[in-house]
C-alpha cells in the first residue's frame, strides 16, 4: 500500500523561526572536529522525526514549551551545537562556539495524528510541512547546526522533527543529546546529566604521522557508468519487513546457512538493487555497512562521546555475480564487512582522510546501509511516552536506514523511478512465501512514497 500526498492535504500554521540559546553562559572558543567528523561524506544535513500521541497525564502541558525549555537547558551542556562551523587550513572543520543558538519552529497542524496513517513513516509526503526548510539554514558552514520543529496536532499529539548537520554527531551521539533534552523536559534539575557530554574529538583523529594500513573499498574513486535510468530524478518508497517477509527471504538460503536478520535483509536488498540498476555484469559493486566504534577493543572511545565514531567497511563483488548467484553468495559477502572494523581499521580511516584530502565515499555501485534499530529514536520520551514512530525521516540515493516499526523493520529506499519499479519487482521475487513456487508473489508492504 502506498500513501499519496494528495490524500494528506492539511493546513500547518508555523510561527516565525526563533533561535534557542543556552540558558547559562558558555565558553567562547574554537573546537576542532575530528578527522572522522569532517570527511566529505558526512557534510550533509540528516532529518529525523518522532510522532507522539496525546497523553492524558500531560493534559495542560504544551510540548512546544516543554521541549524548547529542555533544549535551552541541554544546550548549556552541549553548547557547541549552538555555534557555527568554520573551515580552517586544508578544509579542516572547527566549531566557533558563539552561542548564537539553534533554529526552532513552533507549528500547529489542523489534522489529527491518526489521520496521517502510514505517512508518519520515512519518505513521508508531509515531511516538508513538519520540518520547514527555513531559508538559509541548510548549509554546512556558518549556519545553525540544528533545525527543530514541534508541530501540535488537533488531537493533542505532536510531531518533533529535526535536522542535524551530520559532521557534529552520529546517530548514537545525537540520541545522547536528545536524551539530555528529554531529561530536562521531564523535570530533571539543571545541575547534572545522567550521561555528561564528552567532546575529545582528538581521540578519533589522525595519527602523527598518518598512515593508511588497511584496504578501504568504501573510498575508492570510480567512474560512474550507470545507465540513463539511474541518472533520472530519484524517488522514495519505504518497505516494511515483518516476520513473514524475513522468513520468505531466508527461504532462499540453503538449510545449513546461518545468518542474522541484518545480514539476510542487507544481502536481499543489495541483490535486488543491483539487478534493478541493470549494471554491466563486470562492474564492481559494493555494500557498505555502517558500524559504531564505541566499545571497540583498543580504541577507548569514552562514555558520553557524542561525535561521529563510525566507519562503513565495504564488501565488493562483480555485479553479475550478485545478480546471478544464489542469495547465499551475497550473504557471505555481507558477513565479511563487520569483522573488518577493528581499532586499527578505524584509525586507518582517520589517517586516510588526512592523506587523501577528506574524500567522499564511493558513489557508483555503492549501497550504504545504516542500522539504527538500537540507537534509541523509537524510545525517546519527553514526558508523553514513547513515539508511535521515531527514526530517520528518509533515505538518500546510496544510503538506506533500518528502523524499528511495530513487529518489523522499515527501510526507506531512494532510487530513480524506472529503477524503483524494477527494484519492487525483484523484491517481490525475493519475498515470495514459500519459496517453492506454490504461492504467488507476496511483496513487502510499501508504506510511504515521496
Amino acid at each position: 500500500m502506498s500513501t499519496s500526498s494528495s490524500s494528506m492535504l492539511f493546513t500547518v500554521t508555523r510561527q516565525e523561526p526563533r533561535l534557542v540559546v543556552p540558558v547559562e553562559p558558555t565558553p567562547r572558543e574554537l573546537k576542532q572536529l575530528s578527522d572522522i567528523d569532517d570527511q566529505e561524506g558526512l557534510r550533509f544535513q540528516i532529518p529525523a522525526i518522532m510522532f507522539y500521541k496525546s497523553n492524558p497525564f500531560m493534559e495542560g502541558e504544551d510540548p512546544v514549551r516543554v521541549i524548547r525549555e529542555g533544549l535551552a537547558k541541554a544546550l548549556s551542556f552541549y553548547y557547541p551545537f549552538a555555534g557555527r562551523l568554520v573551515e580552517g587550513p586544508n578544509r579542516k572543520l572547527l566549531v566557533d562556539c558563539t552561542s548564537e543558538g539553534v533554529l526552532f519552529v513552533e507549528a500547529d497542524a489542523e489534522v489529527e495524528l491518526n489521520r496521517l496513517g502510514d505517512a508518519i513513516l520515512p519518505g513521508s509526503p508531509v515531511l516538508e510541512e513538519l520540518l520547514h526548510d527555513v531559508p538559509g539554514s541548510d548549509g554546512i558552514l556558518g549556519c545553525p547546526l540544528l533545525l527543530l520543529q514541534v508541530t501540535r496536532f488537533r488531537c493533542g499529539g505532536f510531531a518533533f522533527a529535526l535536522r542535524l548537520n551530520h559532521t557534529m554527531s552520529d546517530g548514537a551521539g545525537f540520541v545522547q543529546f536528545l536524551n539530555a533534552i528529554a531529561e530536562f523536559a521531564k523535570g530533571k534539575e539543571a545541575a547534572a546529566l545522567s550521561v555528561p557530554p564528552v567532546w575529545q574529538r582528538e581521540l578519533v583523529s589522525a595519527r602523527h604521522p598518518p598512515r593508511i594500513t588497511c584496504l578501504h573499498h568504501e573510498y575508492e574513486q570510480v567512474i560512474d557508468s550507470n545507465n540513463d535510468d539511474a541518472n533520472t530524478t530519484p524517488m522514495q518508497k519505504s518497505f516494511f519487513f515483518g516476520p513473514k517477509e524475513i522468513r520468505a527471504i531466508q527461504n532462499h538460503l540453503p538449510p545449513h546457512a546461518s545468518a542474522s536478520t541484518f545480514e539476510v535483509l542487507t544481502a536481499c536488498l543489495w541483490k535486488c538493487r543491483t539487478r534493478a540498476l541493470a549494471l554491466d555484469p563486470n562492474n564492481t559493486v559494493r555494500v557498505s555497512c555502517l558500524i559504531n566504534s564505541r566499545g571497540l577493543p583498543g580504541l577507548n572511545v569514552p562514555h558520553g562521546y557524542y561525535g561521529n565514531a563510525i566507519a562503513y567497511p565495504a564488501a565488493v563483488s562483480k555485479a553479475g555475480k550478485i545478480c546471478s548467484f544464489p542469495l547465499e553468495y551475497a550473504v557471505e559477502l555481507v558477513k565479511t564487512a563487520k569483522p573488518q572494523m577493528t581499532a586499527e581499521y578505524f584509525r586507518s580511516v582517520a589517517d586516510l582522510m588526512v592523506i587523501k584530502g577528506r574524500p567522499l565515499h564511493t558513489v557508483a555501485g555503492n549501497f550504504i546501509v545504516v542500522d539504527v534499530r538500537r540507537v534509541g529514536f523509537e524510545t525517546m520520551d519527553f514526558g508523553w511516552g514513547k513515539p508511535v514512530y521515531g527514526g530517520i525521516a528518509g533515505a538518500f540515493p546510496v544510503i538506506s536506514f533500518y528502523m524499528n516499526f511495530k513487529d518489523g523493520i522499515v527501510v526507506p529506499i531512494c532510487l530513480p523511478k524506472p529503477v524503483m519499479e524494477r527494484f519492487e519487482e525483484e523484491l517481490k521475487k525475493m519475498t515470495k512465501e514459500p519459496f517453492d513456487g506454490s504461492v504467488g508473489h507476496k511483496p513487502p508492504k510499501i508504506i510511504s512514497m515521496l
